[in-house]
């Protein structure tokens, strides 16, 4: 997603990555001019805490375009905690993008029309010459990104020519603020400082109330140790009070107070959860458990389409992998109706996880079947994928949940759950808290975000924690 553009062919450009001043890995820029075709290869490597275990994150995405930034092919591999996960997409002259995930020993196809207008890393570097460097240039531009799968509506300001600091060295250079933003969600804007060759030598990204910085750099030092940074701490929200009893709280008021100078954002209204602006500029959000005692039949067979894709497998819920399918027979055995089936899906996945760890990144259905290991994300794309295979809608949900005491923390930490249409209503899952001894979905869940479980299901949650405090907090137990 940076704006990392380079001037001379074949040159390896280095870059020391930090989160929150602390320096956790690195990352690369390679741009390739040959036989009528630009290839841009961008890695990243990042070491990072969780609750005191380290984890090493790493990617890979290359872009392959015509010399006039065309989009012939693009690639993204991604190694987060059980092996390394590879995405190749071809678009053919019709404009079609066909598509193929392999991981675990899986393949997966797919298809897409290419999104109108996008652009990748050569198209948009050509763009940014065309625009030039003048202050007070602004301009929109969708790019796409070949690890969300997605184009993302960019808007682009230069800024003023300034004196940068990059780590001791001083050099005059251009700011840009690109302003990132996907249907129903916040803004993410990223500060890039770039050269006259539009070359970007520093860039900083807010993401989920965490400043992430590139900065270019000798090899190495690029290379040189990490010092892991703890991540949990961010990710948690403070309670303006201890919830006490929350598995009995009917439902849940909450009051959330926008940071000044954060950015806006966008808390989705769905399934138990209402949402509504006040005029004091607060939000307003309201979470009441929906309890389905009888879900009628299963597989689904209607005709609506947001219940049809959510039966459907994906890059992360392949509901069609024999291994989740047999899981999810097993599961489900003689239940009635799709109601018990879910619920009997959620409470396998609670047992069926053996090693809870924070040592995976974020693994797909198909891996966590094999493994049985990981977190939270891990038991909602499971029970997610599970719950397809039976022919029950359902959808990976990223947000907050308050927790007693995590790691010895309390308060809303970051957390992900499933959510499955039965009854005529969509009703919270959640193994994970299952296999820690509570009744599962509860009122104390704000969701962010909801969809396949794919990476760009993240961009919501980075684009909304670190944005708002929870002000108040108002629990109704009646009956």
């Amino acid at each position: 997603m940076q704006s990392i553009t380079s001037a001379q062919a074949q040159d390896i450009e280095y870059y020391a990555v930090f989160l929150e001043g602390t320096k956790v890995g690195y990352a690369t820029h390679e741009r390739i001019a040959g036989e009528g075709k630009i290839t841009t290869t961008e890695t990243m490597s990042m070491t990072i805490n969780r609750a005191g275990i380290e984890i090493t994150v790493k990617s890979k995405e290359t872009c392959v375009e015509s010399a006039d930034g065309g989009p012939i092919s693009f690639a993204n591999e991604q190694d987060i905690g059980l092996g390394t996960t590879r995405t190749e997409g071809t678009v053919g002259r019709d404009g079609i993008v066909q598509v193929q995930t392999k991981g675990m020993g899986e393949v997966q196809k797919d298809s897409f029309a290419w999104p109108k207008g996008a652009v990748m890393a050569e198209g948009l570097r050509l763009l940014e010459m065309s625009k030039k460097l003048n202050e007070g240039t602004g301009y929109e531009v969708n790019i796409f990104s070949p690890e969300l799968m997605a184009a993302v509506l960019s808007r682009v300001k230069v800024g003023a020519r300034q004196d940068v600091d990059l780590l001791g060295r001083i050099v005059t250079l251009t700011k840009v603020e690109t302003a990132m933003s996907m249907p129903g969600t916040g803004e993410i804007t990223t500060t890039s400082f770039v050269d006259d060759k539009l070359n970007m030598l520093k860039s900083i990204m807010p993401t989920a109330g965490m400043n992430v910085e590139l900065v270019a750099c000798p090899k190495e030092y690029a290379l040189t140790n990490n010092e892991p940074a703890e991540i949990v701490d961010k990710m948690f929200l403070a309670s303006p009070e201890q919830i006490e009893n929350i598995d009995s709280a009917r439902s849940i008021t909450y009051y959330l107070k926008p940071i000044e100078g954060t950015g806006n954002f966008i808390i989705p209204a769905a399934g138990s959860q209402r949402v509504e602006r006040l005029d004091n500029g607060m939000v307003k959000v309201t979470v009441e458990p929906v309890n389905v005692f009888s879900g009628g039949p299963f597989p689904y067979k209607g005709t609506d389409k947001e219940l049809l894709d959510a039966i459907k497998p994906s890059r992360y819920l392949q509901s069609d992998d024999p291994k989740i399918i047999e899981l999810a027979k097993k599961a489900v055995g003689n239940a009635k109706d799709s109601a018990e089936a879910a619920r009997k899906i959620e409470s396998f996945v609670a047992d069926y996880v053996e090693d809870r760890s924070l040592s995976v990144g974020y693994a797909s259905a198909s891996e966590v079947a094999v493994s049985k290991k990981g977190d939270c994300t891990e038991f909602a794309v499971l029970s997610a994928a599970m719950c397809r295979a039976a022919g029950i809608p359902a959808k990976v949900v990223m947000g907050v949940a308050y927790v007693d005491n995590f790691a010895g923390r309390s308060g809303f930490g970051g957390h992900a759950w499933t959510q499955v249409y039965t009854g005529g209503k969509w009703v919270g899952l959640d193994s994970t808290f299952k296999a820690g001894g509570k009744k599962g979905f509860d009122a104390g869940h704000i969701a962010f975000a909801m969809g396949n479980g794919e990476p760009a299901d993240f961009f919501n949650i980075a684009s909304t924690l670190g944005r708002f405090k929870i002000e108040k907090v108002m629990v109704n137990r009646e009956k």
